[in-house]
């Protein structure tokens, strides 16, 4: 156990949301037997095997990466400089990591491996109430089978029956987790599903609900592995499959056949029993989508009116939803002009409110102090994308129109604006490159011809051309009244805002 002098002097760092929701579920239980990030001797085995250095079986590995020059002044020999603070992204401290491997991994990080230990109060954040750890669970179930159901999505009817029929077929009790660690699919915000989950609690068999900080890696195997692992921990016998999750440790699977509504009575039934001219199949998330986007309710036969509100609160129609605009070409393409005008016959007819980031008012009030290294000219595009995700977060319009040079740095753009349930529409105003130069009414080319500016988009930096736009235009073909045309066709068009009455 590190000494509490040793841990208030140790340095102190900010994991990766993955890292962070792997330490909540070390310091809970829920990933019992590991106390501790893994170190290399685990991994080694783990790769080999499957199994831990001791032998005991593990699906996936559970790693924190620190900077190099952090790790660096630690010594895994030395209790006294063995000690990492592990902070929330706040800054308070969450935990303590006693370091006993380190080594280096790449990108100017450092893998640690040790036991951890809380520090702080437990956390903030909406429904702490519901993040149970495994023993505060199993102290409320009942005697007997427990069935786990992992609920990263609302659950319609089709869901809410198979989940009836598996509960009563084997007479267990029902365990509901809710991944509450950052946006779920499509920018669902966790309390956004919190809430959709409880409205569908009348539909349910008596259950039990926790919130658990499960992520997604990437590999279904693993991942569904490890969540069965997770869910063993908190006393289920029994997983309900969504397609995804797959039986680990024990647990017995249970792999529920298709439903289908059957219109001659209003019940869900196995497709099988429903002659086709009767049957009526689920709704794909594509249809529910279209549904709410549009504006309409979700059908009452196929979505309990409860959830339905809930959904239509969390993905209200495109016309009432957030929205960033983001333009990107090359300096002098006319980017800036038809995002100005666009902006200004938007607020013209009153129906939006509309932020309009600009370039060069960006870089004199937002970055400030930055320059144009590509790291810094990175940095100022997801400035500007985080500024426009909160505009869309709050149901406004952000129109942003920087360079934008780098797939990854517009690609965080759109992210940003997803995960704050925002949509994101691309303008790639494809403006040949010769006559840029030729407009040149900053005199930017003719100074970077000269050797006098470097780093200068296009002449001695890329441009990495977009492959997801939404909206392509050329202002050498299309005057600037016709392309803001073009653009505002186009958001009317896909229900980002209203039609004009002729």
């Amino acid at each position: 156990m590190l000494p509490e002098d040793v841990v208030r002097d140790a340095p102190s760092y900010t994991p990766r949301p993955h890292e962070l929701a792997d330490l909540e579920l070390l310091l809970s239980g829920a990933y019992a037997p590991l106390t501790g990030f893994l170190g290399r001797a685990d991994l080694t085995a783990l790769r080999r095997t499957g199994r831990l250095a001791d032998g005991t079986r593990w699906p996936v590995a559970v790693t924190l990466e620190i900077p190099a020059e952090m790790a660096a002044r630690l010594d895994p020999d030395d209790p006294i400089r063995r000690a990492v603070v592990i902070t929330d992204p706040e800054g308070a401290p969450v935990a303590a990591i006693e370091v006993t491997d380190t080594w280096p991994t790449k990108d100017g990080l450092a893998a640690v491996g040790g036991a951890v230990r809380r520090m702080g109060d437990g956390g903030h954040g909406p429904f702490q109430r519901l993040r149970r750890t495994p023993e505060e669970v199993k102290a409320l179930l009942p005697p007997g089978r427990v069935l786990g159901v992992i609920a990263d999505r609302p659950l319609h009817r089709p869901q809410l029956a198979q989940i009836a029929h598996a509960a009563r077929t084997l007479a267990a009790h029902l365990l509901i987790f809710i991944p509450v660690t950052g946006p779920g699919p499509e920018g669902l915000p966790p309390e956004s599903l919190v809430r959709a989950i409880f409205a569908a609690r009348d539909r349910m068999p008596p259950a039990t609900i926790v919130a658990v900080p499960l992520v997604a890696r990437g590999d279904e195997m693993r991942d569904a592995l490890l969540r069965a692992r997770v869910a063993q921990s908190y006393g289920v016998t029994h997983v309900l499959s969504t397609g995804e999750m797959l039986s680990g440790g024990g647990l017995r699977v249970l792999v529920p056949r298709e439903l289908a509504y059957d219109n001659r009575d209003g019940q869900w039934r196995w497709r099988d029993d429903i002659p086709p001219r009767n049957r009526r199949l689920a709704m794909t998330i594509a249809e529910i989508n279209d549904t709410l986007d549009r504006g309409f309710p979700l059908p009452e036969w196929h979505t309990p009116p409860a959830v339905a509100k809930e959904m239509a609160r969390m993905r209200p129609a495109r016309r009432f939803r957030g929205l960033v605009v983001f333009f990107t070409g090359f300096s002098g393409s006319g980017k800036s002009t038809v995002a100005r005008g666009l902006a200004d016959r938007l607020r013209e007819d009153g129906e939006r409110t509309i932020t309009l980031l600009d370039g060069d008012v960006v870089r004199r009030e937002l970055s400030a102090g930055l320059g144009f290294s590509k790291a810094d000219r990175d940095r100022n595009v997801r400035r500007i994308g985080w500024v426009a995700a909160e505009v869309g977060r709050h149901h406004g319009m952000a129109i942003a129109c920087p360079i934008a040079p780098y797939e990854s740095a517009r690609a965080a753009s759109r992210r940003s604006a997803m995960e704050a349930g925002a949509g994101f529409v691309l303008v790639h105003v494809n403006t040949p490159l010769e006559v840029c130069e030729q407009r040149d009414r900053k005199g930017l080319y003719a100074r970077a011809r000269a050797g006098q500016l470097r780093g200068l988009t296009g002449i001695d930096d890329p441009y990495e051309v977009p492959t997801d736009a939404e909206l392509t235009i050329d202002t050498t073909t299309i005057t600037i009244p016709e392309a803001i045309d073009s653009v505002l066709a186009y958001l009317v068009e896909n229900g980002w805002v209203e039609p004009k009455l002729p």
